[in-house]
C-alpha cells in the first residue's frame, strides 16, 4: 500500500476532512490533497510524525506500512510481511471476535465460513 493511501486512511479514520487536517498541521488543503495523490509530493518526516499524532495512528505504519495501524492493536501485531489491512468496520469486528475465541470455536467458525452456500443463496 502506498504512502498516499495510508495518509488518506489515517485522515479518514480520524474523521477529518483534508481542510481540517491541513489546519491542524498549519499547511494548505492542497498540500494534504497532494500527499493523498498517488503521484503527488511526499511529506517530510516531521510532517508524518505530526500527522501520526493528530490521527492517532502508529508512525511506523504510516511511514512504512509495517505493523498495526493503531495503538490498540500493538499487543497482537502481525509481521508486516503477513499483514492484511482491513478498513471495513464489520470485517474488523469479525476479526476481533475471531481472535478472542478459543481454538475449538475458531475451528468451528472456519468450517462454517468455508461451507459453500447453496447456488440460489449466494450474494453478488
Amino acid at each position: 500500500m502506498q504512502l498516499s493511501a495510508r495518509i488518506r486512511i489515517a485522515r479518514q479514520r480520524a474523521r477529518l476532512s483534508q481542510e481540517a487536517l491541513a489546519r491542524q498541521l498549519g499547511i494548505s488543503r492542497g498540500a494534504v490533497a497532494n500527499w493523498e495523490c498517488s503521484v503527488g509530493a511526499l511529506p517530510a518526516t516531521s510532517r508524518l510524525e505530526q500527522l501520526a499524532r493528530i490521527t492517532a495512528v502508529r508512525f511506523e505504519w504510516l511511514a512504512t506500512g509495517r505493523g498495526g495501524i493503531g495503538y490498540e492493536a500493538a499487543a497482537e501485531d502481525v509481521p508486516a510481511a503477513e499483514a492484511e489491512f482491513v478498513y471495513d468496520p464489520a470485517e474488523r469486528r469479525l476479526l476481533a471476535a475471531f481472535r478472542a475465541c478459543d481454538a475449538q470455536t475458531r475451528r468451528m467458525l472456519l468450517r462454517l465460513a468455508e461451507t459453500p452456500l447453496p447456488e440460489g443463496r449466494r450474494s453478488a
